[in-house]
């Protein structure tokens, strides 16, 4: 399937405070050289945040990865997870089309989301509210014919029972995932014949877990409660055994904390020689990993358009650029731009 952008784009693209705070720390998570890895969670918040993966938001996270906007794109246009246009303000409705939920009737849930949405995949409903599309095999297949929306998987799906669903939805409710048929999980229709006993739950631990955190469709934004922090679903707390008490420990001499050193913050006095124009030609700063197309503008802004500048930077000198000069701090020591400038010079 050929996946474009869509014609109309936002102008900008800016991570929220809370979500630029978890794109660094998830950069963090490889090493320095390897920022790139960190392309698909980056692009997954970034649709989060706007509800879609815009243009400017795919070259916003290629600058703050060090890419160019072509490597980055590809991974957008690769993956069917990203959507690149609008989709339904409040739920976007996959139906599995694949072998099981097509022998099952998949093709009647899509007869009734092109007749309550829209009869096109991925247009909005007349009210912006709810959209669609046919993706392959959701792993559910004993649960056939089923959708996955927003977070979670509603399953034994029928046209009446789907239209119910996005009725719900439409109204803002969120109505409760898992099997709509009465089944408790993925047990034969006929009845469990393992695993009878349910110890009074009222729904499988997926489900249970999903009421608990109440964010099915929810978009991410960074409030989310960790699943280590969400409540217990009721029917599963258990009483924690008694732990003696501790006994009481010898008084200890008091030390001096160590205190830390910390590195005096770079003067003015630190700051590299700048210019006000180019020497002749600007040279093409893109070439030093880590300067996109951003960043070299940054950097001209500032005063640098030549290797030689960059060459000549002295460990007090890129701590006072890394301060001033460039928007993510580590970028200039993490990609070792002075050594590759050096080689560009000569």
């Amino acid at each position: 399937m050929l996946r474009r952008l869509h014609p109309d784009q936002p102008e900008s693209f800016a991570f929220t405070d809370a979500n630029l705070a978890w794109a660094q720390e998830q950069i963090k998570k490889y090493p320095d050289t390897r920022a790139a890895s960190a392309i698909i969670p980056l692009l997954w918040r970034a649709q989060e945040q706007e509800g879609w993966l815009s243009k400017p938001a795919i070259e916003a996270v290629a600058d703050m990865l060090g890419m160019a906007y072509i490597r980055a794109l590809e991974v957008a246009t690769f993956y069917f997870m990203f959507q690149l246009k609008p989709v339904g303000s409040v739920a976007h409705i996959q139906i599995c089309g694949t072998t099981s939920c097509m022998l099952c009737g998949s093709e009647d849930l899509i007869a009734v989301c092109q007749e309550v949405i829209n009869e096109k995949p991925y247009l909005p409903s007349a009210d912006g509210k709810l959209s669609w599309e046919e993706v392959e095999c959701l792993g559910a297949c004993t649960n056939a014919p089923m959708a996955q929306i927003g977070k979670d998987y509603y399953e034994d799906l029928t046209a009446d029972g789907l239209r119910g669903l996005l009725k719900d939805f439409a109204a803002g409710k969120v109505p409760t995932p898992g099997p709509q048929n009465g089944r408790f999980a993925a047990e034969p229709k006929g009845g469990p014949t393992t695993l009878t006993d349910k110890k009074g739950e009222a729904h499988n631990g997926s489900v249970a877990l999903s009421l608990a955190i109440g964010d099915t469709v929810k978009r991410i934004d960074g409030s989310e409660v960790p699943l280590w922090k969400a409540p217990v679903p009721v029917g599963e707390a258990k009483a924690a055994p008694a732990k003696p008490a501790p006994k009481p420990e010898a008084p200890k001499a008091n030390k001096p904390a160590p205190v830390a050193e910390v590195a005096p913050a770079p003067s003015e006095a630190d700051k590299p020689a700048l210019l006000s124009a180019p020497e002749g030609e600007a040279d093409d700063l893109k070439k030093i990993k880590g300067i996109g197309p951003k960043l070299e503008a940054e950097l001209n802004g500032a005063g640098v358009y030549h290797y030689r500048q960059i060459a000549g930077w002295t460990e007090k000198e890129v701590a006072w650029a890394d301060e001033h000069l460039v928007s993510f701090k580590g970028r200039i020591s993490r990609d070792d731009w002075v050594s590759q400038a050096k080689v560009l010079a000569n």
